[in-house]
């Protein structure tokens, strides 16, 4: 249990509450020396002009600093550059973007060592001698959880707009330079130790998902007896397989059907994550493309069939239907034409054995929408044993992946408690709620 400051003062900021007695409150704009916008510039030439521009994409939103993972070079002359260039210790604050689960306004440290300066859709902000950078940066963190940023928001054509004029006159809880670097000392202790059990528990589902794959790429290929003689699938990437499964093409396996005028049915997408879902409509972030007033050529795809997104088939983004529905016109829709149950069928070509080799089947030119003709697809081949078999595989795989699953809920919903505590921390420090110093 933390302490108290001895006494207290209405701050007069509804969110904030009370605050300490001896500290001060003013505005986020007294707090730093201007917000400047940044410049995107033109692509890399290579020359003295080359410069790093950082983007919200390289925003560290879990602890609050820059991911220097995938930095981009622009060309932007001197002369432009003004008084972008950034300096360790300025703030970099989101202005443009955002969507429904993450708005717009977050803000990160700069505390590299690399000359930088912000793309047009950031802005830096310099904090005043009197303002230690990590805890404004800290109560900026505390502003964005509470989301006071969101009355400063303007949406025009999907795309959010932070009025920074408007969020820089919300209120700072500020105590002394002194007790502010106390503070961070605290916090910077504290996030990381809650960072290090997070990346902990991330390890540990990494591994339960590695072993999911395992479980199931050994059941769809060699079966559930390890005493069963096996011989060469012929088939390099497969390798041995039950001496009585079968192996054949996709092409004897699937028929392409496509049937249309099904307007009323419900609208399903083909995901790389589950395979067919229920399409969430309202949900631009579960699927971008545009869906059209007239659903007439949408493509019906019934329980028990198999849908793929050709365009992204390389990823894994196909599966057996749950549902009865609609899909997209682009989308490839199959039946079977031989005994093959449909839940191991699932299991088996989901399996990261199977979406490498549609990667290796597809091409093209732009990058993320690879091809996969239904030429090329009809000779990938599939090994399978008897119907009895393929049903008991396919429950033995329900059954384990369900367990698993289980504790990879169980280490998720520990990282959504331990996000919740730091937010929780970090909040209660910046605004005085507890003594850390």
């Amino acid at each position: 249990m933390f302490k108290k400051y001895d006494a207290y003062k209405d701050s007069g900021v509804e969110w904030l509450g009370k605050i300490p007695s001896n500290w001060d409150i003013f505005s986020l704009k007294r707090s730093i020396d201007g917000c400047f916008n940044g410049l995107w510039g033109s692509d890399p030439k290579e020359n003295n002009d080359d410069i790093v521009v950082l983007r919200v994409a390289d925003f560290d939103r879990n602890k609050l600093v820059i991911d220097n993972s995938k930095l981009t070079l622009r060309n932007i002359k001197k002369s432009e550059i003004g008084n972008r260039l950034l300096k360790k210790g300025d703030l970099l604050i989101e202005k443009s973007g955002g969507g429904d689960k993450t708005l717009v306004g977050c803000v990160v440290l700069f505390n590299e060592n690399y000359k930088a300066l912000t793309s047009n859709f950031v802005a830096k902000m310099t904090p005043k001698s009197n303002v230690n950078s990590y805890f404004l940066n800290y109560f900026f963190a505390a502003l964005y959880a509470n989301n006071i940023n969101y009355q400063s928001i303007k949406q025009t054509t999907g795309i959010q707009n932070l009025d920074t004029n408007s969020y820089l006159n919300e209120k700072l809880a500020l105590p002394s330079l002194h007790e502010q670097e106390a503070i961070v000392s605290f916090l910077n202790q504290k996030t990381s130790e809650i960072d290090q059990a997070i990346a902990i528990k991330e390890q540990q589902i990494a591994l339960l998902n590695e072993r999911k794959q395992i479980v199931i790429q050994k059941a769809v290929t060699q079966g559930l007896n390890p005493n069963v003689a096996m011989k060469d699938s012929g088939v390099e990437w497969i390798g041995q397989i039950p001496e009585d499964w079968n192996i054949d093409r996709l092409g004897t396996i699937l028929e392409p059907i496509s049937k249309k005028g099904y307007a009323d049915k419900q609208l399903l997408s083909i995901t790389r994550e589950k395979g067919v879902i229920v399409r969430d409509v309202e949900d631009d972030s579960e699927n971008h493309n545009f869906i059209p007033d007239d659903l007439s050529n949408y493509k019906l795809i019934e329980e028990g069939q198999f849908g793929m997104n050709k365009m992204k088939a390389w990823q894994g983004s196909y599966g057996v239907s749950a549902y009865t529905g609609i899909v997209s016109p682009a989308y490839y829709i199959f039946r079977f034409i031989k005994p093959i149950h449909p839940e191991f069928f699932h299991w088996a070509i989901r399996c990261k054995l199977y979406v490498s080799f549609f990667g290796s089947a597809s091409d093209g030119v732009r990058i993320g929408q690879w091809d996969l003709s239904k030429d090329r697809m009809k000779h990938i081949p599939f090994v399978f044993p008897s119907l009895e078999q393929q049903k008991i595989i396919a429950d033995y795989l329900t059954q384990q992946t369900e367990l698993i699953s289980e504790g990879i809920n169980q280490y998720s919903a520990q990282i959504e408690k331990l996000k919740e505590y730091k937010t929780t921390l970090i909040n209660d420090a910046v605004t005085g709620k507890i003594k850390v110093a």
